[in-house]
């Protein structure tokens, strides 16, 4: 590495996806906290499994479910990932929910959370720079990093490049990788004006994650003004027909790429 930095990299598999860590560490004497670091965030990836799998019958949230425990018998991160949920449904006017035909589901917020969670936790034992890829959805700290925004309708293409030197979060929701499994939540429906892809970028992952699943569910134009009054936000979206649109400042977040 560049200046005698070193650098980590993991793979773990967890909450039915893949993480790749990517962490790099200038000072040499901080090595030991950052393998400690990495060691802590992979076990609270599985922990965050362990309590709000919607697949594990013996999950705190499948118990919370089925009403056998109350909110105050979980750990306390339950309430931390409800209340987040409950904000993004909120800003999103219902478009994001944590809620599918009556189920208790926030999968669409919580692996965004988990990331950016164990990002935090790397940052704060020493880390440089780290990038976690959560099944394609991604927590930058420090940099410089760039991250490809995959083409969803010709696989193994790049439509653009993010690049960052600061704390940035990329999340794209759509039907590429698992099929069509966004819904309307007010019709229990695809999306009547459904995208190929929808990406979102901001500074944490949990926001951006719950903002591309609500903005994937809005469809097109909604989307995109929506997308438009968010602070610190931006959106690439890619329409089944394979043209694009983005939003007015994307290009800040991929400028550099020009010079």
């Amino acid at each position: 590495m560049p200046g005698g930095r070193e650098r980590l990299r993991h793979v773990e598999h967890s909450m039915g996806t893949v993480f790749s860590f990517d962490v790099r560490i200038a000072d040499r004497s901080a090595s030991p906290r950052v393998r400690a670091g990495l060691a802590a965030a992979v076990a609270g990836l599985h922990r965050v499994d362990e309590t709000f799998s919607t697949y594990r019958p013996d999950s705190r949230l499948s118990r919370l479910a089925r009403g056998e425990l109350s909110l105050g018998d979980c750990v306390t991160e339950v309430a931390e990932v409800l209340d987040l949920c409950a904000d993004a449904e909120r800003e999103s006017k219902g478009w994001f929910t944590a809620r599918y035909a009556g189920e208790l589901d926030p999968t669409g917020l919580v692996k965004g959370w988990a990331v950016e969670c164990a990002v935090r936790m790397l940052a704060s034992s020493g880390a440089d720079s780290v990038c976690l890829n959560g099944g394609g959805d991604v927590q930058l700290y420090g940099g410089p990093w760039r991250v490809g925004v995959s083409d969803p309708l010709r696989p193994g293409g790049l439509l653009t490049v993010i690049e960052a030197d600061e704390s940035l979060a990329v999340a794209t929701s759509g039907p590429a990788e698992r099929g069509c499994h966004i819904l309307d939540p007010h019709t229990r429906r695809p999306p009547a004006d459904a995208m190929a892809s929808m990406t979102v970028v901001c500074p944490g992952l949990t926001q951006a994650d719950a903002r591309a699943t609500a903005a994937y569910a809005m469809g097109g134009q909604n989307a995109r003004d929506w997308l438009e009054e968010l602070p610190d936000t931006e959106g690439f979206a890619v329409n089944a027909d394979g043209s694009t649109w983005r939003t007015s400042g994307f290009a800040r977040h991929t400028a550099k790429l020009a010079a």
